[in-house]
């Protein structure tokens, strides 16, 4: 791998035999030797580092694609074993990301309650960026429609709800659906009508938003407010 500090070594090394430095050099050589070996030393050493956390995020990366390549195997157990390994020992972004897998995976096994506790652990990891957080929170409120509670489910994913939150359209959606099968149609009705009334809502979301509230209109459980 090359570095932009190796391109700066040679640079200085060809001014270093150019005329004019030779006389800085017989000069003051002595001083600018002392000062330039703690520059290089210290240089060489960052260098050295960054190549090794590169080196070593290289290997994770290409242990990470492994893990995923178990898990479209069909070989979960062991892709959930190779992706606990890299939680451990893994460099760069890659530890977060095998949680993050791993916690699917586990969905996929049908361990929601593992999964639950895994997605909402990340989703409160301080240091986890905020970007982050939210999905983990999000996917774990839509893991918990089908094992939990409303309450379980607002307490994942309301404060994502609100206008500036960039997953507030999947927000939304998933507390109508969790209000929905707790037979609170009312409320159901207000989500769904939160995401239809979002000029920003994509699309896809806003047909089943208003599929949904078809359906809800339809049962006549929580006809729509006159208004």
């Amino acid at each position: 791998m090359a570095f932009n500090d190796d391109s700066f070594i040679r640079e200085v090394n060809e001014e270093l035999r150019s005329d004019q430095l030779k006389f800085v050099w017989r000069r003051f050589g002595r001083v600018i030797l002392g000062a330039a070996a703690l520059i290089v030393l210290g240089t060489a050493a960052y260098s050295g580092y960054r190549y090794w956390a590169s080196t070593q995020a290289g290997n994770t990366g290409d242990k990470f694609i492994a893990a995923l390549a178990l898990a479209d195997q069909n070989k979960p157990d062991e892709a959930l074993a190779a992706l606990a390994a890299i939680e451990k020992d893994g460099h760069g972004s890659y530890p977060l990301l095998a949680r993050l897998r791993a916690a699917t995976i586990q969905a996929q096994k049908g361990d929601a309650a593992g999964a639950v506790a895994a997605f909402s652990a990340i989703g409160k990891e301080s240091g986890v960026p905020a970007v982050i957080q939210d999905a983990a929170r999000l996917r774990a409120a839509f893991l918990l429609v089908e094992s939990g509670t409303y309450d379980q489910v607002s307490a994942e994913a309301e404060e994502l709800a609100v206008p500036a939150n960039a997953f507030r359209h999947s927000a939304r959606e998933v507390l109508g659906l969790a209000a929905y099968k707790g037979g609170d149609y009312a409320k159901a009705r207000q989500w769904f009508e939160s995401i239809t009334d979002d000029p920003e809502t994509p699309r896809n979301v806003a047909n089943r938003a208003q599929m949904m509230l078809d359906v809800i209109t339809a049962s006549g459980k929580a006809p729509k407010a006159q208004g």
